[in-house]
């Protein structure tokens, strides 16, 4: 076995960020320079982003550092990686950006509870100490985690104005309607309107308790997965069903308009009033109770994931045509933690009205701490923006810290590791196709750490596509997370259109759209793929047969069981190494495909540091570790 010779990860560090062998601080002088410092916090995926006139130089979520997923405390390590990644301290700062108002907040929940009450009691008594300490005087907590930054004036953004502001403002759009979908900020869970130039502009919103964010996570949770983390598992799952109850959702619990606008019947739903999201009524209408997390699936599960899809997606494509018509723009962003559906994406790019579409990768919470300093520089500093129109301005949302290869090596010699080192970059991305070729799955650790869950190919696991095998060795061996889980390619983006079927024009640089493999790569089924057992109770074996079918394309570790793919594509200006690495390994195979998924483990978030990336490299069954310029195999180190 590889030794691992540090101490076990504790669950939270207590120490401030801190790290030698950084690379040149983006700024060299703060003369007439206006810094504004972004924060998203104590709810779920806290992050800190900085701005340094208009530009982005820094974003990252607290879990990265912490090592405890969905971390939702003060950002202390994603700010002090901000600041020193500028060059700046705390004093430098002009502006301080709080994602949301606290108030706000507070006012909803405490007319909801009244509302319910007596019914929502424990609820109440459990909520109300977390905001009298921590969640409502936030702004006495800025000053206090900010007291060396004094002249830093504090700024609270509305929630989903802070979404809207993370779609518009970094996209490549002069001009652009936006559409912004939660569970829920403040009042607010879905707003849509008009971004131009430099301006925003709110024309509707839904309100709390009417959600598409909390329909789907009732879903979520009554199949057994956890709210505000397993919708993800929930999309994954749907193409296993068939969408039988989608009538009865429609019947029952919402209430769609020809405009996307919706009204809920809350009298199915527990979350207003209790601390789960579904009741007994939800139950009985599909007579079913909630799983418990890691029970054995029923068919029922799959057909109410479908369902559950098929109305989310009914929803949004209304949604984007009304607003197309009412707004008269070619353009689309998206933000919220619904426009993480990126099945949902796709048929909006396929089928909806709008030329171009472009989703924030970082659409959740993490990314409200981009949106807040983007709003504020621009819609209330009223500074102009610079739009390149094929290119939009998160440098691929690489935006997290980097390593140099001195640092990588020290750490490696530490460890006693055997490695390589390949100064040249050719060669060394020669070197990793023809590992990838031989069936090796590969820890890719290069760059800027990503910042959302939406933006792969720095902090990466890859795999060839083309392995039959590979989607069961992934899930089982590697990520140790459940068999059903797809897992997404990466395509050079010159070739796309060839083995997917999107559109020349179009890319995907965010891995935020479904679409199906092109025909001419499928392999012809030996059975219906959508036919489904006539017994819709427990089906033991439901899953396996369809896990363990026959290849269904010539990249059957990445084509789903509906043989769609969550597609990235890859250009040479955004990641040029990863570019290179899928050109050489398409010299060698004639196949410009890999499987990408995020470097980590079930339950821990993608790796940050070199010493993540080592420690998730020995712990699982992945055969080649590449951090920057080294290369570490492990059957060179098994003797450790």
């Amino acid at each position: 076995m590889l030794s691992t010779n540090f101490e076990p990860q504790p669950q939270r560090s207590q120490t401030p960020y801190n790290r030698s062998h950084f690379p040149t601080p983006f700024i060299q002088s703060t003369q007439q320079l206006t810094a504004i410092l972004g924060i998203s916090a104590f709810y779920h995926d806290s992050a800190a982003a900085l701005i340094v006139d208009g530009v982005i130089v820094a974003a990252a979520q607290e879990e990265r550092f912490t090592r405890c997923k969905h971390d939702a405390s003060f950002p202390e390590h994603a700010i002090a990686f901000c600041l020193e990644q500028a060059g700046l301290c705390r004093n430098d700062l002009d502006y301080v950006v709080f994602y949301e108002k606290p108030f706000v907040k507070f006012e909803r929940l405490l007319e909801t509870y009244l509302a319910v009450a007596p019914a929502g009691f424990r609820s109440f008594a459990a909520a109300m100490p977390v905001w009298l300490k921590d969640k409502l005087f936030i702004k006495r907590r800025l000053r206090r985690e900010l007291a060396d930054a004094p002249k830093a004036k504090l700024i609270f953004t509305g929630h989903h104005q802070s979404h809207a502001a993370s779609a518009f403002f970094p996209s490549p759009f002069e001009e652009a309607a936006f559409l912004t979908l939660d569970g829920v900020g403040q009042w607010a869970t879905t707003t849509w309107g008009v971004g131009r130039g430099n301006k925003l502009q709110t024309d509707h919103q839904i309100n709390f308790p009417h959600s598409l964010g909390l329909l789907y996570s009732a879903f979520t949770y009554h199949c057994g997965f956890t709210v505000n983390s397993g919708e993800y598992k929930l999309m994954g799952l749907a193409p296993y069903g068939s969408p039988i109850y989608a009538d009865k959702i429609r019947e029952h619990l919402i209430d769609i308009r020809d405009d996307g606008s919706f009204w809920m019947d809350m009298r199915y739903f527990q979350y207003c009033r209790g601390l789960t999201m579904t009741n007994r009524r939800f139950s009985d209408l599909f007579q079913i109770a909630p799983r418990q997390p890691e029970s054995e699936f029923q068919q029922r599960h799959f057909d109410m994931a479908a369902s559950v899809q098929a109305v989310t997606e009914e929803i949004v494509l209304a949604m984007a045509r009304h607003i197309h018509r009412q707004s008269d723009c070619k353009n689309l962003v998206l933000a919220g933690g619904v426009a993480l559906n990126c099945v949902a994406n796709g048929r909006l790019l396929l089928e909806g009205p709008f030329e171009r579409i472009w989703v924030q990768p970082a659409a959740g919470d993490a990314g409200g701490a981009l949106g807040g300093a983007l709003f504020a520089w621009h819609q209330l500093l009223n500074k102009q923006r610079t739009v390149q129109p094929d290119q939009d301005s998160q440098a691929g949302s690489l935006l997290g810290p980097s390593y140099t290869n001195a640092a990588i090596s020290q750490f490696l010699d530490r460890q006693a590791a055997r490695y390589t080192q390949i100064d040249d970059d050719r060669e060394l991305t020669r070197r990793v196709a023809e590992l990838l070729a031989e069936g090796k799955v590969v820890g890719w650790f290069h760059g800027r750490m990503e910042f959302g869950p939406r933006a792969l190919g720095a902090r990466s696991i890859l795999a060839d596509a083309r392995a039959p095998q590979m989607q069961s060795i992934l899930n089982n061996k590697v990520k140790r997370r459940e068999s059903f889980r797809p897992f997404a390619p990466i395509v050079l983006q010159d070739l796309a259109s060839e083995w997917f079927d999107i559109a020349p024009q179009h890319d995907s640089p965010y891995m935020s759209l479904v679409t199906t493999v092109a025909k001419s790569k499928r392999t012809p089924p030996q059975d219906d793929p959508t036919s489904l057992p006539s017994d819709r109770g427990t089906q033991p074996d439901a899953l396996s047969r369809r896990l363990n079918g026959p290849p269904r394309s010539r990249v059957p570790a990445v084509t789903h069981v509906d043989d769609s793919a969550r597609l990235q594509t890859v250009d040479r200006v955004r990641n040029p190494r990863l570019h290179q690495l899928l050109t050489d390994f398409y010299q060698q195979t004639q196949c410009p495909v890999l499987v990408n998924t995020s470097f980590n483990v079930r339950g821990e978030p993608i790796v940050c540091t070199p010493e993540d990336a080592y420690r998730c490299f020995a712990q699982t069954e992945i055969d080649v570790l590449v951090l920057e310029n080294c290369i570490v195999i492990k059957s060179e180190n098994s003797d450790q």
